[in-house]
């Protein structure tokens, strides 16, 4: 193997004091490996949802403009005013882009463990991977089987890992089915195969006809979508049907969280029946779990399903230290084991490093659409 760069370019935002948010290609020094890290040449490192929310903040993409040059690309954007707080943590901070991605072992420290990974293709989770070259500790690599392109693990944490925490919190909470928001996405579709699999009941939001269709090919048996006129009673049907209890919203603000509170509320009472009947409410605890923000406006809700609820976060992070490093390792191997059956990512376009910042494939990749999952392949 060739040593390692001394310098690698990186894609960084930027939150300036004047209320723009800039995002830029930085040359930035890669610290050589320690004893039980290495380096890794990343291939391909997708553009989530999550990377997003870092790499544009709360700007209005509107009023994205091109401010660098060909060897240094970069795009600003205005902040509106009313969001400015929100973000005012990161002014004056240039923060390294990308949690996730794969690529190859270039060198390695003088560790055992290390030196065992060198050539090896794995997959890494921990920030920093829209660049050429990433040092990373040995603990944070997930080696791939052999002949495994680096574009077929580069998306084999924040989506498989997160689906299947959902799983394993409905397990822990002591619920017994779920629901899903956005279902049709990448990672809506990863949790329905999972659900299949094992046997759990899963209930499919998602906001157009041909979402429901493209779930319905894929197995799913309860599928309810919010632009037919009956919708929450079709809800409340199928919460009545599996007895789902735990919610995980990927859209966050509007009234979507609350409405799913309220339709297993009234599933909850149709269950019981009348002898059920409490002017409080029923006892059955209903959880919505907010892990996304499509819709970045505040979540409203009226309270009408009694006192026995919750709404809050969730975030994988905090659940795998929640679980231990034990079951996070555990989740992992099913991963791997499974990376071209029920985790396989699929996606509509690349870019390389600079293309990122090309403003018509900023339009695509911004969209979040059913379909749409775009790769940066830094280093090919």
């Amino acid at each position: 193997m060739a040593d390692a760069p001394t310098t690698t370019r990186q894609i960084q935002s930027l939150v300036t004091e004047a209320g723009t948010v800039r995002v830029h290609l930085a040359e930035v020094a890669l610290q050589p490996p320690g004893e039980d890290e290495v380096v890794v040449r990343v291939e391909a490192t997708p553009i989530n949802p999550s990377d997003l929310g870092l790499l544009f903040a709360v700007a209005d993409l509107s009023t994205l403009r091109p401010v660098g040059t060909p060897d240094r690309p970069a795009l600003e954007a205005d902040i509106p005013p009313g969001l400015r707080a929100s973000v005012a943590a990161r002014v004056g901070q240039s923060l390294p882009v990308g949690n996730e991605g794969a690529g190859t072992v270039v060198a390695a420290g003088a560790g055992a463990a290390a030196q065992a990974l060198l050539g090896r293709t794995v997959a890494l989770l921990g920030g920093s991977m829209y660049a050429e070259h990433r040092t990373a500790p040995v603990s944070m690599c997930l080696p791939l089987p052999d002949g495994t392109a680096a574009r077929d693990g580069a998306s084999c944490f924040v989506n498989p890992l997160t689906a299947l925490g959902m799983v394993e919190t409905m397990r822990l909470e002591g619920h017994t089915a779920l629901v899903h928001t956005a279902a049709a996405s990448n990672l809506g579709q990863m949790l329905n195969r999972i659900c299949l699999a094992d046997g759990v009941e899963l209930v499919n939001i998602v906001r157009r006809p041909e979402q429901a269709a493209l779930l319905r090919s894929q197995g799913a048996r309860h599928v309810v979508d919010t632009s037919a006129e009956d919708w929450k009673q079709a809800l409340t049907a199928a919460l009545t049907g599996t007895g789902a209890t735990v919610a995980f919203d990927a859209i966050g603000g509007g009234r979507q969280a609350g409405h799913i509170l309220a339709a297993m509320e009234a599933a909850a009472n149709a269950r019981s029946g009348p002898a059920g009947y409490n002017r409080y409410g029923s006892t059955v605890h209903k959880q919505v779990y907010i892990y996304g923000g499509l819709d970045r406006g505040p979540t409203e809700f009226n309270r009408s399903f009694g006192m026995a609820w919750g709404i809050g976060g969730w975030l994988l992070t905090n659940f795998l230290n929640r679980v231990g490093p034990e079951a996070a390792a555990r989740l992992r191997r099913r991963v791997v084991d499974e990376l071209h059956t029920t985790f396989a990512s699929r996606y509509t376009a690349e870019v390389s490093l600079t293309g990122v910042f090309d403003p018509a494939a900023v339009a695509e990749y911004t969209k979040q659409a059913t379909g749409t999952k775009c790769l940066i392949v830094p280093v090919a």
